[in-house]
């Protein structure tokens, strides 16, 4: 695998995304949860999504259970609060692990290429953000605590380039 175009990932829905849809565009990808501290970022990328999608930028949603058990509900119930909550309009992907040996190739491929604190590979948290560039090569990790409008001088800057 050379970058993100190159996985196809398996949305909420069953349907299978293939990820070279997105060629030429800026992505922020997102460990998500339901009944996490870090929810309410919904909202914030959700106006990522809503300012910069016409320019070519999306934000693909990864659910994981995988952190305090905070995402509990199968893809329908998750799809469901996400519409119901946040007015989501982005991709909500099917539930994955982005750890350990169950891990999703995709959060392999990423975590490999932008490290977090220390050169470490692990994903810490629900909520943790990598930004892809267009030519689907991940460029930045960002910390749960990474507010998504923090993020948007990134993207304008990607997005620009």
């Amino acid at each position: 695998m050379n970058n993100i175009y190159d996985f196809t990932m398996p949305l909420a829905s069953g349907e299978a995304k293939d990820l070279r849809e997105y060629e030429g565009q800026v992505l922020l990808i997102v460990n998500t949860a339901s009944k996490c501290g870090f929810t309410p970022q919904y909202k914030g990328l959700q106006l990522l999504q809503d300012e910069f999608a016409e320019r070519g930028f999306s934000v693909l949603a990864f659910p994981c259970n995988q952190f305090g058990k905070q995402e509990p509900g199968d893809n329908a119930e998750i799809v469901n609060f996400c519409e119901m909550n946040y007015q989501v309009s982005f991709p909500v992907f099917s539930k994955i692990d982005v750890n350990g040996e169950q891990a999703a190739p995709i959060y392999k491929f990423m975590k490999n290429h932008a490290k977090g604190v220390f050169g470490s590979e692990g994903i810490k948290w629900n909520f943790t953000k990598f930004l892809v560039d267009k030519t689907g090569d991940v460029v930045k990790r960002y910390a749960p605590t990474t507010k998504p409008e923090q993020i948007k001088k990134d993207i304008e800057e990607y997005l620009t380039a």
